[in-house]
């Protein structure tokens, strides 16, 4: 493994960190929000500590990353990205807890949205921009950035493709990974800027028009107002955020695709099908659930119910009602939607679709094996056989989902939590969603949890962002051998 490489690309990833605290430095200086030099400081720190890992390894530069050091940049990367993402929380005293302030950018980058701050709307407007952009930052990913803006470094880029988007199947839009980064970004940029003009069109303001696309694009979460989407009280901006999540939890491959011209590819996608058929499902049934007793118009049942669940499964984690006050029925359906999370290749989190496609189709061949014990059978995705490899790693997967999903909720439990908030605490932040249940309600937030706590959740944050393989691949020992 070659730490000077190593080093020279988190160097690069975190000066262009520095870099990206320019325009909340521009909206704090326009809005005299009394935060600028704590900015200024923090973005010279950030650029100044890249600059110097960069220049410590020039030596290394032209050479060519192996997969180790691909799975070291990106794990190490995130969490250089959430320290150097805390210095603006730290040095403008918004969040002057060390522990806190790390929550807070961890979870912005992760893209859970989970948040310990009281009161949003009394933070400056630098932070508050700098909150939301360190979202949309981590939803296509600080190192698929890189690979795309970057290419005259001369490291290989597939690498870090691999372990920055490990799905079952890495989907190569272009020849070169360079250009399929760029296609993906510029696919998201374009849906981003798109959703900031439809919310300007509802009234929304300039800045939390951008905050609120910044948060959902990459299925955040983030809000500039306490009670979050549900005090603007309005269906016209649940609606254009409805429809937006689920663009964001649909493989941006398929958008591609669309836009090429393929206008039924999200009929022809299988993954997609059944995606769409299950939020369909569970907005219905939730919808029925929750009318008459909650919600006396079929309308505003129907709202909140597909606002609610597209915010879930898509892990987002937006909050436009307290489901905590929905019957039980409804509550488990929001829970079971944590868990599957959205498509591979978007930017949601969770167990992903494919993944229980899979299995559910390995789980029926083995039954078909019982009744017809001489039959030859493959599973298939879109009409395309599976490798035995690809199913197995699908497997490990989820047997490490559930288990590190079980030993962390023991842990906080062992803290002095409740029942409820500690699985749900866990299951929210290793499925990167942000709001649950309990003490990290919709309406709560994850202030009260311990210290100690906090660290268990931030470790689940980054495993689920990772897709728990990257992260635990460090941890065996034959990773560090020759």
């Amino acid at each position: 493994m070659n730490f000077q490489i190593i080093l020279r690309f988190i160097g690069i990833l975190i000066f262009f960190l520095g870099v990206a605290m320019a325009p909340p430095l521009g909206v704090s200086l326009l809005f005299k929000d009394n935060c600028t030099q704590s900015l200024l400081l923090a973005m010279a720190i950030t650029c100044a500590l890249g600059i110097l890992l960069f220049v410590f390894t020039k030596k290394e530069k032209g050479k060519q990353l192996n997969h180790r050091d691909g799975v070291a940049i990106v794990t190490l990367g995130w969490l250089m990205a959430g320290l150097v993402g805390a210095l603006p929380y730290l040095f403008s005293g918004t969040i002057p807890d060390f522990t806190n302030a790390c929550f807070e950018s961890i979870s912005g980058f992760t893209t859970t949205g989970a948040s310990i701050i009281t009161n949003i709307e009394s933070l400056p407007e630098g932070i508050l921009l700098w909150r939301s952009l360190t979202q949309w930052l981590g939803g296509m990913g600080i190192i698929v950035l890189s690979i795309a803006i970057l290419p005259f470094l001369g490291i290989g880029g597939m690498q870090l493709y691999k372990a920055e988007i490990p799905s079952p199947v890495v989907d190569k839009l272009k020849p070169r990974i360079s250009e399929t980064a760029r296609i993906l970004w510029k696919i998201y940029l374009l849906i981003t800027l798109l959703q900031v003009v439809l919310l300007l069109g509802g009234g929304m303001d300039l800045l939390d028009s951008f905050c609120h696309a910044f948060s959902t694009m990459p299925t955040g979460g983030f809000s500039t107002k306490n009670a979050g989407i549900a005090q603007y009280n309005s269906a016209y901006f649940d609606f254009v955020i409805v429809i937006f999540m689920l663009l964001a939890g649909i493989n941006f491959s398929l958008h591609y695709r669309l836009l090429k011209g393929d206008l039924k590819i999200f009929g022809k996608d299988s993954e997609c099908r059944v995606f769409l058929i299950i939020v369909g499902t569970f907005i219905l049934l939730v919808t029925l659930d929750i009318y008459g007793d909650v919600y006396k118009s079929l309308f505003q049942a129907f709202r909140f119910a597909a606002f609610q669940v597209s915010s879930i499964i898509t892990t987002t984690g937006f909050v436009s009602a307290d489901y905590e006050k929905w019957p039980h029925f409804s509550q488990l359906i929001l829970l079971v939607c944590m868990f599957l999370g959205a498509m591979a290749g978007s930017t949601g989190g969770g167990i992903k679709i494919v993944r229980i496609m899979l299995m559910v189709k390995q789980g029926y061949q083995q039954i078909f094996r019982i009744i017809h014990p001489h039959a030859v059978t493959t599973v298939k995705l879109g009409g395309q056989p599976v490798s035995t490899d690809v199913l197995g790693s699908i497997w490990g997967f989820f047997f490490l989902y559930m288990g590190l999903f079980v030993a962390a909720s023991l842990v906080m439990a062992g803290l002095g939590l409740d029942f409820i908030t500690s699985i749900s605490s866990v299951a929210a932040s290793i499925g990167n969603i942000g709001p649950g249940f309990g003490l990290v309600g919709p309406i709560r937030n994850y202030l009260e949890i311990p210290a100690a706590g906090k660290w268990v959740l931030i470790s689940c944050m980054l495993l689920g962002r990772l897709e728990i393989y990257t992260v635990i691949v460090l941890l065996a020992p034959a990773y560090w051998r020759r």
